[in-house]
């Protein structure tokens, strides 16, 4: 499964033509694609106009959209922010720990254009 992170949606609804936003304009329907509830939220509050928010919002939940949240999910992401910053990476955003981790622990591949999922990646040896 792949999680679609809130960068690449932003550029996709921009109508921002890179590689992600073109991937997924390309993949939407033809793969499992999802979004976990805190990109919802992230992608929804950044909407102006009640019009396009329902329309974003009727598209995204055509998507499966997991639960992040949790006891256990937030204590290992703090651990794996810890661990991190002792590492000289500094995460800009709790919310960017919290969904690598949830990718992490439920084996998704996340695709995103921030450069904090870089450092996950290179620190964790994650994909």
């Amino acid at each position: 499964m792949v999680i679609v992170d809130t960068t690449v949606w932003i550029d996709y609804f921009r109508g921002s033509a890179n590689d992600v936003s073109v991937w997924l304009d390309r993949e939407l329907g033809r793969r499992p694609l999802a979004i976990t509830d805190l990109i919802l939220c992230e992608v929804l509050q950044g909407i102006r106009g009640e019009p396009d928010f329902a329309r974003v919002q009727n598209e995204l939940l055509r998507l499966r959209v997991f639960a992040s949240g949790g006891t256990g999910l937030a204590i290992a992401a703090s651990r794996n922010y810890r661990t991190l910053r002792q590492s000289g990476y500094t995460v800009r955003k709790t919310i960017d720990c919290w969904i690598a981790t949830f990718c992490i622990r439920n084996n998704h591949q996340l695709l995103h254009r921030d450069r904090d999922f870089d450092h996950l990646k290179i620190c964790w040896g994650w994909r």
